[in-house]
């Protein structure tokens, strides 16, 4: 079941930068998750991504009315470099004052330019036109409780019809992955031996949040993952592990118990990078 009058929420795993040049089970389920989302008029799209940080106590969102595109590596340019982005300012002051509300040290960033993190996502999800689309810092003391929170001052929106998704990585570990197919083949999908049981234990470990716990119940479970004797090999960095915590926020309220997360979707590709895409609730659910 799922609460009433919410829109979804994903936590979606953007892998590398291949996963825009390349078809995958994830990528289809990207463009069904977009085309549900237009289908029921999302108002917009407000994302957290994996690769902005700001430092401090700050969390920044993004306010550049013409932002550009940082470049995506082993993709044509063809891929990306005339999906014209659509930021929505209206929606990002909103964004900052109910974050300042929560006690957040929040601004805008009128310059800004986004980056594959997010825009490669939303190219797969929304093909024909990029919706309005707000982007949300992380904070670089990668604090979870912090983005936990992030996440809950953001959880209202849902009730306006913004789609909240968290685009990062379920396991992602640069340091570990077998780049060696990718770079002598351009195959980021070659899986020449198993992935590592570091890997295939914390990817079993974050299913098993996702799809067991609810409510706050959500929100602890993913905390403690940070915790989890695989997690350091799983990430060697906190980056790309923030928007679960962000998810979780969103999605973890008390409102929220009985709304479980469902694996909709999973990649694997550099032999040890686990792209799983979750996502709670349902559009049918919200109109119930």
């Amino acid at each position: 079941m799922s609460s009433k009058g919410l829109t979804p929420v994903h936590w979606f795993s953007h892998g590398s930068t291949m996963m825009l040049g390349e078809e995958s089970e994830a990528a289809t389920y990207w463009k069904k998750a977009g085309d549900e989302a237009l289908a029921n008029g999302i108002k917009g799209v407000v994302m957290m991504g994996a690769h902005w940080a700001e430092l401090n106590e700050k969390i920044a969102v993004a306010t550049n009315p013409t932002p550009s595109k940082s470049p995506v590596a082993y993709v044509h340019p063809s891929k990306y470099a005339d999906y014209k982005l659509n930021p929505d300012l209206e929606t990002a002051n909103k964004c900052i004052e109910m974050l300042k509300a929560e006690g957040f040290d929040a601004e805008g960033d009128p310059k800004f330019d986004w980056i594959h993190d997010t825009y490669l996502v939303l190219i797969r999800m929304f093909p024909d036109g990029c919706p309005p689309t707000t982007i949300v810092s992380m904070n670089a003391r990668y604090d979870p409780y912090y983005h936990v929170k992030v996440g809950a001052a953001l959880r209202p929106l849902r009730e306006q019809g913004y789609l909240l998704i968290g685009s990062g990585g379920a396991v992602h570990n640069l340091y570990r992955n077998k780049w060696e197919p990718m770079l002598r083949y351009r195959d980021n999908f070659a899986q020449e031996t198993p992935p590592e049981a570091w890997a295939l234990e914390f990817r079993q470990s974050v299913e098993d949040i996702v799809t067991q716990t609810s409510g706050p119940r959500l929100r602890r479970g993913i905390t403690r993952l940070m915790k989890h004797p695989q997690y350091r090999e799983a990430h060697a960095t906190d980056d790309h592990f923030m928007s679960g915590l962000f998810v979780a926020g969103a999605v973890g309220d008390k409102e929220d118990e009985g709304t479980y997360g469902r694996l909709c979707a999973e990649t694997w590709e550099l032999t040890n990078m686990c792209n799983s895409q979750f996502t709670w609730g349902s559009f049918v659910q919200a109109a119930a």
